[in-house]
Parts: C-alpha cells; sequence; structure tokens
C-alpha cells in the first residue's frame, strides 16, 4: 500500500547512492512505481546537496532555493515526492538536534523558505511546527534558547491553570451528553517567537500560551460545547474565528476563540471534530491512510468505487494547493521590498 511504499523509499533514497544503477536495481527488487519515486526525490535530494556544497553569494542562493521550490512543484504530479521529501527534510534536522551537530544555516534557511510553507499549504500542521521549530533552533540559537528559558520559567504555574480549565470543561461537557477529547494544546515556539516580533509584544500578552483543544463527534456538538465554554469562562471580545463555516484556504476547519480561564489568564481554544482534527494534523498524507484502510470503511468509506472517488478529489485538492503555494511565492517576490 502507500504508506509501506513511503517508508520503504524513505531508505531506499539514501541506499541508492551505494549502488552502481540504483533505478534498475529498485526497479527489479519492488518495481517501477518505487523507482520512480526514489528516481525523482534522489534527484531533489541531490541538487539540494549540491546547492549547499556550493560557495554562492546571498543572491545565488536565493535563486537556487527558488530552484528547488520550482523543482518540487514540477514532481507534483506524484505526490509521494512531495510527502517523502518533507519527510526526509524533517528527520535531517531531528539527526542535527540528536546529534549536537551543527545545522548548516543554508539547510535551515531552505527549510524555512520552502518546506514549511510548503506544509503549511498541504495542512501537514504536525510536520510545519516541527519543521519551523527546528529551523528557528538553528538560525537563531539564542533568541531560541531564551524564548525556551522563559516559557519553562512558568511552565507549572501555566500548566496548572491549562489543567483547572481543561477538567471543569471537560465535566460540563460531559454533563451535557457531549462525549469530547479535551486536551492541552503544544506551544510551538516559532509562533510564538514570530508573534512577539510581528506584535510588538511581551511573552505575557501571547494568547496562546495557554491552550486548549476539544475534539467531539459532530460539527453540531462543536458549536454546542463553543457556547458551553463561553457560559464558563468569559470570551476576549475580537478574539473568536469560525473556521468550520469559512475554512482556510488549505481546507483547515476549526472553531477558535479566547477566554479568561480560572486563573484569570488569556487561553486560546480550538474545538473541531475528529475528522477536522486529523486533517489540521495530517493534511494530505491523512488521505493515504484513507486509502490504505477505504475497502475497511475507514472514514465512513464503505465501498472501493467511493473511496477512489474520494481520493481523487483529494489529490485535485492538494494540487490546487500546490499552485497556491507558487502564487504565494510570486506575491511574496512581487511585494515591496
Amino acid at each position: 500500500g502507500a504508506a509501506q511504499e513511503l517508508q520503504a523509499s524513505a531508505y531506499l533514497v539514501y541506499a541508492a547512492d551505494f549502488l552502481n544503477k540504483p533505478e534498475e536495481v529498485v526497479a527489479k527488487a519492488f518495481g517501477d512505481s518505487q523507482a520512480s519515486l526514489v528516481t525523482h526525490t534522489r534527484k531533489l535530494v541531490q541538487m539540494q546537496r549540491a546547492v549547499r556544497g556550493a560557495k554562492l553569494s546571498t543572491d545565488q542562493r536565493a535563486e537556487q532555493t527558488e530552484r528547488v521550490r520550482k523543482m518540487l512543484l514540477a514532481f507534483s504530479k506524484d505526490l509521494r515526492v512531495v510527502l517523502l521529501r518533507l519527510a526526509s527534510r524533517l528527520q535531517t534536522l531531528r539527526w542535527f538536534a540528536a546529534s549536537k551537530q551543527d545545522c548548516p544555516p543554508e539547510l535551515a534557511a531552505e527549510t524555512q523558505a520552502v518546506f514549511a510553507p510548503l506544509a503549511n499549504r498541504l495542512g501537514i500542521w504536525q510536520i510545519k511546527w516541527e519543521l519551523e521549530d527546528l529551523a528557528f533552533r538553528f538560525r537563531d540559537p539564542d533568541a531560541y534558547r531564551a524564548l525556551a528559558k522563559a516559557l519553562q520559567e512558568k511552565r507549572v504555574e501555566r500548566e496548572q491553570g491549562v489543567e483547572s480549565a481543561r477538567a471543569q470543561l471537560q465535566a460540563d461537557l460531559y454533563a451535557l451528553g457531549i462525549a469530547a477529547e479535551v486536551q492541552g494544546r503544544p506551544k510551538h515556539l516559532y509562533s510564538i517567537h514570530k508573534k512577539m516580533r510581528g506584535k510588538d509584544l511581551s511573552l505575557d500578552r501571547v494568547f496562546d500560551l495557554r491552550a486548549l483543544r476539544v475534539i467531539v463527534a459532530s460539527v453540531g456538538d462543536c458549536y454546542a460545547a463553543l457556547s458551553r465554554l463561553h457560559e464558563l469562562f468569559t470570551p476576549v471580545p475580537g478574539e473568536f474565528d469560525d473556521y468550520i463555516a469559512k475554512p482556510k484556504p488549505n481546507g483547515y476547519q476549526s472553531l477558535h476563540t479566547v477566554v479568561l480561564g480560572p486563573d484569570g489568564q488569556t487561553m486560546e481554544v480550538q474545538i473541531r471534530t475528529r475528522e477536522m482534527h486529523d486533517h489540521a494534523e495530517h493534511g494530505v498524507a491523512a488521505h493515504w491512510a484513507y486509502k490504505e484502510a477505504g475497502a475497511r470503511g475507514y472514514a465512513g468509506v464503505s465501498a472501493a468505487g467511493e473511496f477512489e472517488e474520494q481520493v481523487a478529489l483529494a489529490r485535485k485538492a492538494v494540487l490546487s494547493q500546490l499552485l497556491a503555494w507558487e502564487r504565494d511565492a510570486a506575491q511574496r517576490e512581487d511585494g515591496p521590498a
């Protein structure tokens, strides 16, 4: 299946460096589809290695970064290549973090300029956040350490406030007959850093330092949970967004609101269904999971024909997002300096 193919290719892309005729060897052992995936992904990897090894001016490096972006777009007809390259870049950054070795600044810069925006456009938030945080850690280690230290100093106080609100909301929703999973939401350092810098905020004024996520069974339960939340805690004026009624361009759906928690501190709350949550965390990658389990009725897909139609629609939506990603980059280039 698709998931096993991607997992195998993650190893084969780098194992191919030690083969004389990698495409022929992989095709013979694993089939033409696997060979195509490995070959195309290797082309991207080899190009990026060459760029990082070259001594280039700032302008030349910007041009090479743009070439990498265009190559990703060129290979987007095989969505597996795009997914595999994102996963490969994340694994590389994780290796630098774990090994304590210096990450090349060009690699971190390329991650912020190309790979994190790509993950964002595809709605793969889990990868987007981690790519951004790791790139931030390597590009600006002093700012990263200072922010991490500031967050750690008030961690216990912050977690106590979040847990108090979580337990109260969970109990109230249960009493109303709403089956909900209420959980604390992880904090992403680069996102906090951007908000502080962009809006000139102190750390204490960033709303989502304290954050909850509520996962329910249906859209109706989303709005019922929101109503109860606003009865329990005072909503902050002007801090509500309905991405269920009006999804983000990449398909993201959720209710966002900010309330004053039991400790009087602001707390951001996201409310969504399980299906919305899976899409928010994994984006297009979730569709490969659906494909794996389609014949078993996963996610409400009961027949192979219906399932293949859903996958085709998902593929069309992803290609649309890749084109939008290209437009995003073009607008940045044409905008004011």
